[in-house]
């Protein structure tokens, strides 16, 4: 009787530990995943305003059609990445994150940053470099490290009211991001 329960403990055992590896798994198997929708958007080095979303048409990216969103695609292997512009005086957010998920850094309007947008993003090499001021940057600068190279930044822009939502894509548009030249 020993032995049966004996092998029925590691039977569950067994098979828990590798549904927990297939569950883990799976999502590196993807073929289409969020980074492979957002490319198609070729938003490289450059602040791409998305198109609105309108209720009943597809939302590929699940986005909130409240929302005004700019994607910018980077490579922090040409060199570090720059974003900088003024945003309207209405909430916003930022987020950057890896080819995995992954948020590397995020921000909002409330952390005291105001409108103004200054963000130097550079991978480990760079920060090492910038430690030792061998790369320049203007003061004031905020200084976001991140792990990986590949990175895209969404801003999201909340419009109080429907009429202000053309200008506050307009404004949107005008945010520099990519290595300064």
């Amino acid at each position: 009787m020993m032995r049966i329960i004996l092998w029925l403990v590691g039977g569950v055992l067994l098979g828990g530990i590798i549904h927990v590896v297939v569950i883990l798994t799976l999502p590196m198997l993807a073929e289409e995943t969020t980074w492979s929708r957002l490319s198609a958007y070729e938003a490289e080095n450059k602040m791409l305003v998305l198109p609105e979303i309108k209720a009943g048409e597809p939302n590929p990216l699940g986005l909130d059609p409240e929302l005004v969103y700019g994607l910018c695609q980077v490579d922090l292997s040409q060199g570090p990445v720059y974003l900088s512009g003024i945003l309207p005086d209405a909430f916003w957010s930022l987020a950057i994150f890896n080819e995995a998920g992954t948020v590397t850094y995020s921000t909002t309007n409330r952390d005291g940053i105001g409108q103004t947008v200054e963000l130097g993003i550079f991978n480990q090499a760079q920060t090492r470099l910038l430690a030792q001021q061998q790369l320049d940057i203007e003061e004031g600068l905020l200084v976001v490290e991140a792990e990986s190279d590949r990175l895209a930044l969404v801003l999201r822009l909340a419009p109080p009211h429907e009429a202000v939502r053309a200008r506050f894509a307009e404004r949107l548009s005008a945010i520099r991001c990519g290595p300064r030249p």
